[in-house]
């Protein structure tokens, strides 16, 4: 008999601590979904970014989103992607390369792109901090290019920071003073008038 009691709370703790995953879980997707119906308006927007890499260093700029294109500027290097094809551009070479990023790749230089990832291949989690919400996505395959992030969350549901996980090593981005915009499609597409003389390189 006793152990049949034993059993029983058992179970019953089991049971109550999935429901309770579960439902952390789910919290953590609305917040989520919240975040990215209102980064992700139609117009598009922009912010200003500050990234700190263990093995690049540290680097900040401009992006402007909309939708999955975005254009990223540091000073030194500028960035487009349609959605299909990235274009790079190095000041230091005047190389403008052409590639087609895979989304570990992309979100080093587009720090929304966890809002078009999110939804499927990865355990979610989340925790009230100050000021917000701490979101902690981790991925069912341990294969994916990006493999674990941490992203801060603000009340009014904008992102404020981004920590990601690539190999062994581990991303920071932060981000401030995101504003809604009217971006054409045309502005995510780079036009070779503004670097005639760089030489094209294509990496595909």
């Amino acid at each position: 008999m006793k152990t049949y009691i034993k059993l029983f709370f058992l179970s019953l703790l089991c049971l109550i601590c999935s429901s309770a995953t579960a439902q952390n879980a789910v919290r953590a997707k609305q917040i989520l979904d919240k975040t990215a119906a209102l980064v992700g308006r139609s117009g598009g927007a922009s912010a200003s970014f500050s990234m700190t890499n263990g093995k690049y260093g540290k680097a900040s700029g401009f992006i402007a989103i909309k939708g999955n294109r975005f254009y990223a500027s540091t000073g030194n290097v500028e960035v487009w992607f349609d959605g299909k094809t990235q274009w790079s551009y190095m000041k230091s070479t005047n190389e403008v390369n052409v590639s087609s990023p895979n989304e570990a790749q992309q979100l080093s230089m587009n720090p929304y792109k966890f809002l078009s990832i999110y939804r499927t291949g990865y355990f979610l989690s989340m925790k009230d901090v100050s000021g917000g919400y701490l979101v902690h996505l981790k991925a069912q395959n341990p294969a994916r290019s990006i493999q674990e992030l941490y992203i801060t969350i603000g009340k009014n549901y904008y992102p404020r920071s981004i920590r990601m996980k690539k190999g062994k090593g581990w991303s920071t981005i932060q981000i401030s003073g995101f504003k809604p915009k009217n971006y054409a499609n045309t502005f995510f597409f780079y036009n070779k008038k503004k670097h005639p003389s760089a030489e094209i390189v294509d990496l595909r």
